[in-house]
C-alpha cells in the first residue's frame, strides 16, 4: 500500500490549477513554516491585483475542521462502504484509509471557506480569516451575548455557541452577505436583469407555472360491493370497463350508483393541505384527455380526468420572479467560487499531515 504521504501528494496535485501543477513539476516549491499544516496560497485575479495573499493553515485549524466533519465522513463512510458501528480511521478505505478520506474532505472545505472569506474581505466585509482570528470572534460574540443575559436583555438563539456552531453561523452569514454584494446592480458578476429571468422562465416554464395552472376535471366516483374477493374482483373489471371507455362520461352513463362531478382546481392553493397538495400532484401528470389511476377508497373507488388546463404567465411569472432570481444568483455565485479556485494553489505539506493521527482527531 503507498505510504500516506504519497496519496496526500498525488491528491494535492489532482485538485491543483493547471498553473500550480506546472510549478510542483518544474520543481518550484513554498516553504512552510514548521508549524503550518497546509498553506493556501491564492492569486487575486488578473488586473484586480497581481500581488499574492499567502494564508497559513496551522494544525489547530485543520484539527478543528476534521473533528467538525468526523460525524459527517461517518455516515457517508458507512454509507459507501457499508462499514459498521463506530468507525476505525486506520480502516483501509479505497487507496488509503479513513482518516485519509476525512483529511482529503478537511482539506476541500478549507480550501473553499478561505477562498469565500477572502472574496468577502475583497468586498468589504468584516471577516475573520485565520483560524486565531475566528477564535477571538467566537470569544467576544459569547462575551456579548453573557453580558446581555447577565442585564435580563432577551438573546436569540443560543445563549453561547460552540465553536462549531459558531463557524456554520458566520460562514452562512458571510456567504449570504456575498452573495448579496455581488449581485446589487448591474456590472456585478452575478447581477441577476429582468431578462435573466424571463430567460429561465420560459426555459422551464411548466415547472415555474404550476401556482398559476387552473385544472378542470372530472371525478367519477363509484361505489363497490363489500365482501370477500367482492370489492378487488369488481374494481378490476370496472378497470377495464373505463379503460375500454376512454371517457368517464360514457362510464358513468352505464356504471349503476356512479356519481360523476365536474370541477376546477387553482394551483395556487397547492400548499392548503394535504389532500389540495395531493389533486395537484395528481391533476399535474395528467394530459388532458387522460384519465388517472383508481384511487380507492373505504367503500369506493375514483378517478380523475384532465378536461383541460389553462396558464396565467404573467401571474406566473410574478409568483416565481423572486425565486427564479435567486436561483441564478446561486448558480452563477457556485460558479464564479469555482472559478477562484480554479486560479488558486494549495500547498500540502505532507509530513506534517503524517504527524496527525486517528487520536488526534478523537481527542
Amino acid at each position: 500500500m503507498p505510504d500516506r504521504r504519497g496519496r496526500l501528494h498525488r491528491r494535492a496535485v489532482s485538485t491543483l490549477s493547471r498553473r500550480a501543477v506546472a510549478a510542483l513539476s518544474a520543481g518550484v516549491c513554498v516553504a512552510i513554516a514548521a508549524l503550518a499544516v497546509t498553506a493556501i496560497v491564492l492569486a487575486r485575479p488578473a488586473g484586480e491585483d497581481a500581488s499574492i495573499d499567502g494564508y497559513t493553515v496551522t494544525r489547530d485549524e485543520l484539527l478543528f475542521h476534521l473533528r467538525r466533519l468526523e460525524p459527517t465522513v461517518q455516515n457517508e463512510l458507512r454509507n459507501e462502504h457499508r462499514l459498521q458501528g463506530a468507525i476505525d480511521w486506520t480502516t483501509p478505505v479505497g487507496d488509503g484509509t479513513a482518516l485519509d478520506q476525512l483529511t482529503s474532505r478537511a482539506l476541500d472545505e478549507i480550501w473553499r471557506d478561505k477562498t469565500t472569506l477572502i472574496l468577502a474581505e475583497e468586498r468589504g466585509l468584516d471577516v475573520a480569516i485565520d483560524h486565531e482570528d475566528f477564535l477571538a470572534q467566537l470569544a467576544a460574540e459569547n462575551e456579548r451575548r453573557a453580558d446581555a443575559l447577565a442585564r435580563g436583555e432577551v438573546v436569540y438563539g443560543v445563549t453561547a455557541f460552540s465553536p462549531e456552531e459558531y463557524y456554520s453561523h458566520r460562514l452562512t452569514e458571510i456567504t449570504t452577505a456575498l452573495k448579496e454584494r455581488l449581485s446589487a446592480a448591474a456590472g456585478d458578476p452575478l447581477w441577476v436583469d429582468d431578462g435573466d429571468v424571463r430567460r429561465a422562465f420560459d426555459a422551464d416554464r411548466e415547472a415555474w407555472s404550476a401556482n398559476a395552472t387552473t385544472y378542470s376535471y372530472s371525478k367519477l366516483v363509484v361505489r363497490v360491493p363489500e365482501g370477500d374477493g367482492a370489492s378487488t374482483d369488481y374494481a378490476a373489471r370496472l378497470n377495464r370497463r373505463v379503460a375500454a371507455a376512454g371517457r368517464l362520461a360514457d362510464v358513468a352513463a352505464r356504471e349503476p350508483g356512479a356519481m360523476l362531478t365536474t370541477d376546477t382546481y387553482d394551483g395556487g392553493l397547492a400548499g392548503a393541505n394535504a389532500h389540495d397538495q395531493d389533486l395537484m400532484v395528481l391533476l399535474g401528470n395528467l394530459a388532458p384527455g387522460e384519465i388517472s389511476a383508481p384511487v380507492m377508497g373505504t367503500g369506493q373507488v375514483t378517478y380523475y380526468e384532465l378536461d383541460g388546463r389553462s396558464v396565467d404567465e404573467s401571474a406566473a411569472l410574478a409568483d416565481y420572479s423572486r425565486r427564479i432570481r435567486q436561483a441564478l444568483i446561486e448558480e452563477r455565485f457556485k460558479q464564479f467560487l469555482e472559478r477562484r479556485i480554479a486560479t488558486s494553489d494549495i500547498e500540502v505539506d505532507a509530513e506534517a499531515l503524517d504527524a496527525i493521527n486517528a487520536k488526534d482527531v478523537q481527542e
